[in-house]
């Protein structure tokens, strides 16, 4: 009798553990269908931006250039994507080009449309909140809360390569290098410090040399990472492809994120 006991009480064991592990699998099933969803639908938002609207002067074209950008990378990253972390990294990259699709907007004169999703470090980072012409190992930079024909490079805010970069209108992207590398130059330090010190509204206004020296220039936020992080790579990379995401109703048609 206790054997038959045993064996009736290991089989409910095991049992068990069969219905717990299909539990588990068709749980995780979900979560990646769920998350595939939400990935395709802000990317499907971000397509119908790019394929509608056109730049009308140096700063909106550039920032429609940089919104495509972000849509080939995140056509290619949802073909790569295998879970849902990574759809959730696909919707984020969606994001970013949203940012650059309002900035394009902001600078054409017309409705940003509804605020975004924040950015993996973004509020941290803040915002260029006054004009800043710098010169730096015998280049000139400058920095800028609006667009202009000088300032025509938009960053919408956030890490890079562990390092806050705010938001706002520049003379070029002197922070791409460092998407690529993952790593910023030497001379970024004496850049950060002569851009930003004494800048309110910018993470490590006051420290931004001493703190790089100290550290290392590890601003990062706790394990955030950039936007563009995807299974160790960064999306400042090259994608490629892009994917067929026709559609979207960012700004053609309805607000209704």
């Amino acid at each position: 009798m206790g054997t038959v006991v045993t064996i009736i009480i290991l089989v409910a064991i095991v049992a068990g553990g069969v219905w717990l592990v299909r539990q588990h699998s068709a749980s995780q099933a979900r979560e990646l269908e769920d998350a595939k969803a939400e990935a395709r639908r802000w990317v499907e938002r971000l397509g119908g931006q790019v394929l509608n609207l056109v730049g009308t002067d140096e700063a909106s074209k550039q920032a429609m250039a940089d919104a495509s950008e972000r849509y080939n990378a995140a056509g290619s990253q949802m073909e790569q994507a295998r879970t849902a972390a990574q759809c959730r990294q696909v919707t984020e990259t969606a994001y970013e080009g949203l940012y650059y699709v309002r900035a394009a907007r902001t600078a054409m004169g017309i409705d940003p449309g509804p605020d975004l999703p924040p950015l993996p470090g973004q509020q941290r980072a803040g915002a260029v909140s006054e004009d800043r012409d710098v010169e730096v190992e015998g280049h000139s930079y400058s920095a800028s809360p609006n667009p202009s024909d000088r300032n025509s490079h938009y960053y919408p805010g956030g890490n890079v390569a562990g390092r806050p970069v705010p938001a706002g209108w520049y003379s070029e992207p002197w922070w791409k290098p460092a998407l690529v590398a993952g790593a910023w130059g030497f001379g970024s330090m004496m850049l950060f410090s002569a851009m930003f010190s004494g800048m309110s509204g910018v993470a490590y206004a006051d420290g931004y040399a001493d703190g790089m020296a100290a550290d290392g220039g590890d601003y990062g936020d706790g394990g955030g990472g950039d936007a563009g992080d995807f299974g160790g790579q960064d999306f400042g990379g090259d994608f490629g492809g892009g994917g067929d995401f026709g559609g979207g109703d960012f700004g053609g048609g309805g607000f209704d994120f």
